[in-house]
């Protein structure tokens, strides 16, 4: 078993998992994946104000090597840093 290099899932094989592919097989935009996570975490931890949500979801797609360089990554982790 690996882990999806998107999301972190355990996958049987290949870089992503069902869930972070489009129709094609090829890896989402970033603005679907992120907004997919989001309501994944929003479901998951209800708890969290939606700053909170999205804060740690940016902080924690850039663990993920799909992501880690994505300039829209970039982008908006240091607007959370202003």
């Amino acid at each position: 078993m690996s882990a999806c290099t998107s999301c972190g899932m355990s996958i049987e094989s290949g870089p992503y998992c069902e869930y972070c592919v489009d129709a094609e097989g090829k890896l989402q935009e970033f603005d679907e994946r992120l907004a997919r996570m989001l309501q994944w975490t929003a479901r998951n931890e209800p708890e969290l104000a939606p700053e909170v949500a999205e804060k740690n979801t940016l902080e924690y797609m850039a663990t993920m090597s799909a992501w880690k360089d994505h300039p829209e990554l970039r982008a908006r982790i240091a607007k959370l840093s202003d």
